[in-house]
C-alpha cells in the first residue's frame, strides 16, 4: 500500500521525500488501530481525530487520510465492523470539514459484500486522480436497515468502478 501510494504521489508530481521531510506528509503501513490484531472503530476514530488535531496545531488547513481496506481491518478479515465504522466515520468526516479521506476498497482483494457496503456507505467515490462521481447508492445509517438492496445494481455499479 505504501509503495502504491508513494509512486502515485510522485507520478502526480509531488516531491515525496521533500514532503516526509518537512513532516507534511506521512507514509506508514503500521497497524496501531488494531486492539489484539482486531479492528477497534473507537480506537480508530480516535487515532483519526488526534491526527487532524495535530495537522492543524502544526498549521496545516487539514489532514488527508486515505487507508486500503483489505488491510485495515487487520489479518484476521474480520469485516463485521465495517458498516459501523463507515457511518461513524462519515459523520466525523461531515462534522471536521478539516478532515478528508479516501478508503480505498480493492475488488480483487475484497469479498463482494465487503465492496457492496462500501458502496452503501459512502457519500462519492474516488475512481483516480480525474474522476469522482457522487454515490447514488449511499445510504445513511438510520434508512438502511428499512431497506432492502439490489445486490446485482450494487455489482454493477462496482464492476462500472472498477473499469473505469
Amino acid at each position: 500500500m505504501v509503495a502504491g501510494m508513494r509512486s502515485s504521489l510522485l507520478a502526480g508530481g509531488t516531491d515525496v521525500t521533500e514532503a516526509i521531510v518537512n513532516g507534511s506528509l506521512t507514509l506508514s503501513s503500521n497497524t496501531d488501530h488494531l486492539l489484539d490484531r482486531r479492528f477497534d472503530t473507537d480506537r480508530m476514530i480516535d487515532m483519526l481525530e488526534q491526527a487532524l488535531y495535530q495537522a492543524l496545531h502544526d498549521g496545516y488547513d487539514g489532514l488527508l487520510a486515505t487507508g486500503d481496506m483489505s488491510r485495515e481491518f487487520g489479518p484476521e478479515h474480520d469485516f463485521s465492523r465495517l458498516l459501523e465504522y463507515e457511518w461513524r466515520l462519515e459523520e466525523f468526516l461531515q462534522a471536521q470539514p478539516a478532515l478528508s479521506g479516501v478508503c480505498q476498497y480493492h475488488a480483487d482483494t475484497l469479498p463482494p459484500d465487503v465492496l457492496r457496503q462500501g458502496v452503501l456507505t459512502h457519500r462519492s467515490f474516488y475512481v483516480n486522480e480525474t474522476l469522482s462521481r457522487v454515490n447514488p447508492h449511499y445510504v445513511e445509517r438510520e434508512a438502511f436497515i428499512s431497506r432492502t438492496f439490489d445486490n446485482s445494481t450494487l455489482d454493477e455499479t462496482i464492476n462500472d468502478l472498477y473499469q473505469s
